[in-house]
């Protein structure tokens, strides 16, 4: 019998010195290992030069580059490069592959089946379901735990009202023991919950391999457990003084008998080997209650000792329960005249104080465990704690954080310069929406949410109209306001259409964007499908933009947002068009937020201006055409002011509007009652649930209220320019 194995070249990333380099690869499926050598000569006489162990590890890709990877173990990131995409292909899937086996070894054990691979007797003999017993237990324990939560709280409670303080504190040791022995639950549980999700993944069991591998394990094995025959272990499968000995008989010359080492190493790393994660994945766990309470915040916020969300340290966690620790935190929340939450004030808050994104590893690392590389991130469920405070339909009212900039597009009388101004106005508009240093999404809009907005722009010495433009967008603004809507059209693809226009300036945008999600194993690619059109209505010109990716890094310890890919910016009246390149950082040096743009004049194959700089702060301009001579600050978003966006009041929202919709969520989050935020989030998703199945036993559909469908692209039914046009139309009569 063979075994199952793959070999190969790749090349390994080594040092900034000795940058990339050849070495020959063996991939052994039972072991679990992935080994390296110089060459294969080295490989045959058993000279490895290192290995990685895949029990455990996640696989990376970027789809920036189209032959590299990663793999992240023991807290250290190898990076690989195949020679192509195809290569790279048929390595990733083979280590996703037996990764997954490794995680699920025991399969035999889980699985309720009447048939396994080898078995002599399965035919007449069903196994009992160790996997829903297992699950029940889980459950029962998280019960528990949410008693011992309420005693550790009482206990709490009655130590604060012990008046002498030397049996308080005696009774303080008491205190510090239940508290450390409810963190130990709680973890036990993540773990636990961890290890039923990798017996059972949602994604499918691995089958094992097509050729049965002899291997002879003199092992106790525990006499409830009976293994099936036929069942392949690695030699990192016996563990401690249990493994007597382990013996492989291959047919493959290249099947060598290595040990499984405790950890992932390569030789080089007295050279400074090149590693992106060598710090500790913190795995602090949080109880997770399956049980929530929906009522209104109003009904239980305590303005004097409601939290406030600065960060709380490792020392806070291990001495404080879940109250204590808020209570500690306390500080005086937004709150209305009538005694109630402020929710507008909730909104406007933009201090970064969100929780602390390590202190969730097990978590994340439970979430990754669900999904293989590649796959549609759109129905997978994200923990609450990294949402943003806000919709991704106010997130797209960023695009004029300075609609100063835009509007000036409508003033230049030469179409060389009203190019040049689209590209600074769309190169200044992504900065705004990343507010935090740590990425967080935003809430994925329900079918039919409306945002809603306007900016005051009045210039110097300029004589303000203020007469209303009530067949607009946001029917209460003036003609010399930026207004600007947006509108979830689709839930199934996810698409947001939004439009923005102002009437003095005769100025108009509109634009739908569906957004698509992707796993690349240590970070989430989101791709932006769509398209956007800066209308000029006195000129009749059209400035077509695409949309750049989004990325989140580094999800496993602190994620970190970066945008990628080619973006086109085109007038098809005039001929001028611009080609911009967001740039990812490479992971061996190099700087974020890179871009760089090229202005082409009509019928030019050479730009007439180069743009370099970071997205996030300052770009410079170099003139190709001789006009200038030295290069020049193109924009520095830093120095340019942010305009405030306003929104009216959630009392006077209709029920549909983002601030309205999502305002028990945002409150849950500001406060840090990750319990109370999930709450209201699935009721609102929820509640979508009932409609849609609703309109489903109906046959009705769901009617947009701002924008309709034409051909791929989604308009805005009544946009300024058409509104001119029927005007002029009726001035001639």
């Amino acid at each position: 019998a063979t075994m199952t194995m793959l070999e190969g070249t790749l090349s390994k990333w080594t040092n900034v010195m000795k940058g990339w380099q050849y070495r020959w690869f063996v991939l052994d499926e039972n072991a679990g290992l992935l080994s390296y050598y110089t060459s294969k000569e080295k490989m045959m006489k058993g000279v490895r030069r290192g290995c990685v162990r895949l029990k455990g590890a996640i696989v990376g890709i970027d789809d920036q580059d189209v032959n590299t990877f990663t793999i992240t173990v023991d807290h250290k990131t190898f990076h690989f490069q195949a020679r192509d995409a195809d290569e790279r292909e048929k390595w990733v899937s083979r280590l996703e592959d037996t990764i997954l086996r490794h995680g699920n070894r025991s399969r035999g054990i889980w699985e309720p089946q009447s048939s396994f691979h080898g078995s002599t007797n399965s035919s007449t003999k069903q196994r009992p379901n160790y996997l829903q017993a297992f699950d029940r237990k889980v459950s029962e324990a998280d019960a528990y735990l949410q008693l011992i939560i309420d005693q550790t709280a009482s206990i709490e409670q009655r130590i604060a009202n012990i008046e002498d303080t030397e049996e308080r504190s005696k009774c303080t040791v008491v205190q510090e023991q239940a508290n450390a022995m409810l963190d130990h639950i709680k973890h036990s549980i993540v773990l636990l919950q961890i290890a039923k999700n990798t017996a059972h993944p949602i994604n499918g069991v691995y089958q094992g391999p097509t050729n049965k591998l002899e291997t002879t394990i003199d092992v106790e094995q525990p006499p409830d457990l009976p293994i099936e025959t036929g069942i392949a272990f690695g030699s990192e499968c016996i563990e401690g003084g249990s493994r007597q000995s382990v013996q492989h008989n291959f047919e493959s010359a290249t099947a060598l008998n290595l040990l499984v080492p405790e950890t992932s190493y390569s030789s080089s790393e007295g050279e400074e080997d090149f590693y992106d994660a060598n710090e500790d994945i913190l795995t602090c766990s949080q109880g997770n209650s399956p049980i929530y309470n929906t009522r209104s915040f109003t009904d239980s916020v305590d303005p004097e000792v409601a939290p406030n969300t600065r960060n709380v340290t490792n020392k806070d966690a291990e001495n404080s329960t879940p109250s204590q620790g808020r209570k500690r935190l306390g500080s005086r929340l937004p709150i209305c005249t009538d005694g109630s939450l402020d929710y507008d004030a909730l909104y406007e808050d933009q201090s970064d104080d969100d929780i602390s994104m390590e202190s969730h590893g097990s978590v994340v690392t439970h979430l990754l465990s669900q999904v293989k590389i590649g796959m549609d991130l759109t129905k997978v469920v994200l923990p609450t704690f990294i949402l943003e405070r806000r919709s991704l339909l106010e997130m797209y009212a960023d695009y004029f954080a300075h609609p100063d900039l835009f509007i000036k597009i409508a003033d230049l009388k030469d179409p060389r310069d009203r190019i040049v101004q689209v590209v600074k106005w769309y190169l200044s508009a992504y900065h705004a929406g990343r507010k935090s240093s740590v990425a967080k999404k935003p809430y994925n809009p329900i079918l039919g949410e409306v945002f809603q907005c306007h900016w005051n722009i009045a210039e110097n010495n300029e004589q303000v109209d203020n007469e209303l433009v009530s067949d607009g967008p946001v029917p209460w603004c003036s003609k010399n306001q930026l207004t600007f809507v947006a509108e979830q059209v689709s839930h199934h693809p996810p698409i947001s259409a939004f439009y923005a226009e102002h009437y003095a300036k005769k100025i108009s945008f509109s634009a739908h964007v569906w957004t698509k999600s992707k796993f690349l194993g240590i970070s989430i690619g989101v791709h932006n499908i769509g398209q956007g059109i800066v209308t000029l209505c006195d000129l009749n010109e059209e400035y077509i933009v695409t949309f750049p990716n989004g990325y989140g890094r580094s999800i496993l310890t602190v994620p970190w947002i970066e945008l990628g890919g080619t973006v086109t910016i085109s007038c098809p009246r005039t001929g001028y068009h611009a080609d911009v390149d967001f740039l990812t950082k490479p992971f061996y040096g190099g700087k974020k937020n890179r871009v760089t743009a090229e202005v082409f004049a009509p019928g030019e194959k050479k730009a007439f201006v180069s743009i370099a700089g970071e997205w996030s702060g300052a770009m410079e301009a170099k003139w190709n055409d001789g006009s200038r001579h030295k290069p020049e600050v193109f924009v520095d978003v830093n120095s340019i002011p942010i305009f405030h966006k306003n929104v009216r009041p959630i009392a006077e929202q209709d029920e549909y509007e983002s601030r309205k919709v999502w305002k028990e969520v945002t409150a849950g989050l500001k406060l840090n009652d990750i319990d109370r935020a999930t709450s209201a989030k699935c009721s609102v998703e929820q509640k979508q649930r009932d409609e849609a199945k609703e309109r489903k036993e109906l046959g009705t559909e769901w009617d947009n209220k701002y924008f309709k469908p034409i051909g791929e692209n989604w308009i805005f039914t009544n946009p300024l320019s058409q509104r001119l046009y029927a005007q002029s139309k009726r001035d001639r009569r």
